[in-house]
């Protein structure tokens, strides 16, 4: 199996080379960055299965080249509201199966909307198949499934400023908390102020409450379109550091954040100001966390059913990535088109999970508040 790993030298994909290469099946692991000797450093160190690729992820012409080389592609590059669809398209004309961690609404939303000439084409575009969206949704799939009638699923996310250092995750921030994002509602998408309706969610140990907030994510996007008997579906996160939300909400109702060039003279400066943090111990120590509610009736009475998990950012992103860019090579993903993980004859979630057990992510689940 070849497998080629697009922004592999940052934070997550980074993560994903390293796990992928412990897969005796894949013979070919292509490390492709914005820095080629960092891609070549990493190769090095992975061995003799891993090489590194010069590729402007610009470059559609060289993209769709490289892609071509490969069985699977996992996407790590960031933003996703700038590079999800650009990258799709491009593993859709080169016919390659194409994985990312894309955790940006509205990129989710545009995706989607390729999927009939994925289908056409005879290609796998997975979107979103990261910490959230990504374990989020196959957890919210599963506990539907344990389910007799699933009727509402909440999800949340909480990490700390110190859990990731790359400025894709700056981006992010700005990016979720500016302007009104989708929810969805008594089976009606409805724009919410980013922002807004915090409440305090228990993730567990070493995490404990966090307080979380609306913010714009995939999951009320696609997890409605694939689990349609899901009427109600909120996403909510936050970060450790309490004080960072308020600043971010500010930030996001500011209007500074609306231009990308003004984002991107917030991203330099925010880049300064973490490290700042980080160096007077400001920042909570580095973990994440997701936590997963779904609501529905088990045996003629209500129930809900919770799944949590907590352990490093690039552990929580890059594993999922990795286990199903396998999955596809492997040839238990099936379903040919755009989705996303929890979509039917998408990603098995017992399989999936069990990769991430081996992998060291464990859950917790309780049942009507009982663990």
């Amino acid at each position: 199996m070849k497998i080629l790993v697009l922004g592999g030298t940052g934070d997550m994909g980074r993560r994903a080379v390293l796990d992928l290469a412990q897969a005796p099946d894949v013979s070919v692991l292509t490390i492709a960055g914005r820095s080629v000797k960092k891609a070549e450093t990493l190769a090095q160190q992975v061995g003799a299965k891993a090489r590194a690729a010069s590729v402007d992820v610009n470059d559609h012409a060289r993209l769709v080249a490289l892609m071509r080389e490969h069985d699977v592609v996992a996407g790590a590059v960031g933003p996703y509201y700038r590079y999800e669809v650009p990258l799709a398209k491009a593993a859709i004309e080169a016919g390659t199966p194409y994985v990312s961690i894309c955790d940006d609404f509205d990129a989710a939303e545009r995706v989607l909307e390729l999927d009939a000439e994925a289908r056409a084409r005879g290609v796998t575009v997975i979107t979103g198949a990261g910490w959230t969206p990504g374990l989020t949704n196959i957890l919210v799939k599963k506990a539907v499934m344990e389910l007799d009638e699933a009727q509402e699923a909440h999800v949340s996310w909480a990490a700390s400023a110190s859990d990731s250092q790359g400025v894709a995750v700056l981006y992010h921030m700005l990016h979720i908390l500016t302007g009104d994002i989708p929810t969805f509602m008594e089976g009606e998408r409805r724009l919410v102020p980013a922002g807004s309706e915090k409440r305090p969610v228990d993730f567990g140990p070493p995490m404990g409450a966090v307080r979380v907030y609306h913010v714009g994510h995939p999951e009320p996007v696609t997890l409605p379109r694939f689990l349609p008997q899901l009427r109600t579906v909120t996403l909510r996160g936050g970060l450790l550091e309490g004080y960072l939300n308020t600043l971010g909400i500010l930030i996001g109702r500011s209007g500074l954040t609306r231009s990308e060039t003004r984002r991107d003279r917030l991203v330099r400066l925010l880049s300064w100001s973490t490290g700042l943090l980080r160096r007077i111990g400001a920042l909570k120590a580095p973990v994440s966390g997701a936590h997963v509610e779904v609501r529905g009736v088990k045996d003629g009475r209500p129930a809900a059913i919770t799944y949590s998990t907590t352990g490093p950012m690039a552990d929580l992103t890059a594993l999922p990535l990795a286990v199903a860019a396998l999955m596809i090579g492997r040839g238990q993903v099936q379903r040919k088109g755009v989705f996303a993980p929890e979509a039917e004859d998408g990603i098995d979630p017992d399989r999936f999970l069990d990769e991430l057990a081996k992998r060291g992510i464990t859950l917790r689940k309780s049942v009507d508040g009982v663990s």
